[in-house]
């Protein structure tokens, strides 16, 4: 009998767990993405790893021409966490498509970041670039806190959201994320606006708008003055987002802000997001993202779940609620 049960016990720590997801119709090969201005273009990190190991990545935000952002100083460390106000530096969609996306391996799940003032803009940019055979998906960027035009005002008022969403959806047919501001009110009602409108999903949250000082200077220790806070302070806002959300929407998340071990990624997963994105935690270290998808793999394996999609939304109610 001690023979087969410790038999039985071998089996369940190396039975294979089944890491798939399938995001807002993209299938994944594990549930962890890199950010948006985390990761460049992909073939920035991709001396540090495979980047086929990853689920994905999605690129640096785009807009229709090449742009500089602000000037510096532009970064700046925080308490647990960092501020940047680089606002959507980028080499434009000509040198996305004909240059960066062919440098990359194949086999690289690619979603497109696209950005714009106003919802012409955005409509022309994603026409272009969905119709690469190598992007898998579009993600809008809705909430950019720190840029002048555009980015968080759409974040921010609901019938701006809409007209936007509606705008791009009428420009694709492929998988469509919008990534939503955390500064605002009910984040539920700005997913219930995507959902309604015909985004496939959502990602939450963009950086939460905020400042430093140098009190020495007496000046803001960013040119811009404002920035968005990313990095582990953010990630209990992040969480009760994401499980507001998935309270409110049927449509998929993806789950972004503060992660920094595999154990913060389950508790998005948890918290009802299907997958998750790796941010500010890439510049420390460019590996994380693949750690991260292996130790998801352990914890559901560990807890007897035999896939990681079966891991969106099994949080447990507290006694007595």
């Amino acid at each position: 009998m001690s023979e087969r049960i410790g038999e039985a016990v071998g089996e369940t720590r190396t039975r294979e767990v089944d890491e798939r997801v399938v995001l807002a119709g993209i299938p994944l090969r594990n549930a962890v993405l890199t950010a948006s201005g985390t990761f460049g273009y992909g073939t920035e990190l991709a001396p540090f790893l495979d980047l086929t190991r990853l689920g994905g990545f999605v690129a640096k935000s785009l807009t229709l021409e090449p742009r500089h952002g602000n000037p510096p100083p532009r970064i700046a460390e925080a308490p647990s966490g960092m501020l940047n106000a680089i606002s959507i530096e980028n080499v434009g969609v000509k040198a996305f498509l004909e240059e960066k996306l062919p440098a990359l391996p194949e086999g690289v799940v690619v979603i497109a970041s696209a950005f714009g003032t106003e919802p012409g803009l955005y409509a022309e940019l994603v026409a272009r670039v969905t119709a690469h055979p190598r992007v898998a998906g579009i993600e809008i960027n809705a909430s950019c806190p720190h840029v002048k035009a555009g980015g968080i005002e759409f974040g921010q008022d609901p019938k701006l959201l809409a007209e936007l969403v509606a705008t791009v959806r009428r420009a694709t047919a492929g998988p469509l994320l919008v990534k939503l501001s955390p500064n605002v009110t009910r984040i539920a009602d700005m997913a219930k606006v995507c959902e309604a409108e015909g985004a496939d999903g959502i990602t939450l949250i963009n950086a939460i708008q905020a400042m430093e000082v140098d009190v020495e200077r007496r000046r803001p220790v960013l040119s811009n003055i404002l920035g968005g806070l990313s990095g582990p302070a953010i990630r209990p806002i992040a969480l009760r987002m994401v499980w507001q959300a998935a309270q409110a929407v049927r449509i998929p998340i993806c789950g972004v802000g503060g992660i920094a071990s595999a154990e913060d990624a389950v508790k998005f997963l948890l918290c009802g997001a299907t997958a998750v994105q790796v941010g500010t935690l890439n510049y420390l270290d460019p590996t994380a993202a693949v750690a991260i998808a292996d130790g998801i793999a352990d914890y559901a394996r560990r807890h007897g779940f035999a896939r990681v999609a079966d891991l969106t939304g099994a949080l447990e109610s507290p006694k007595g609620k």
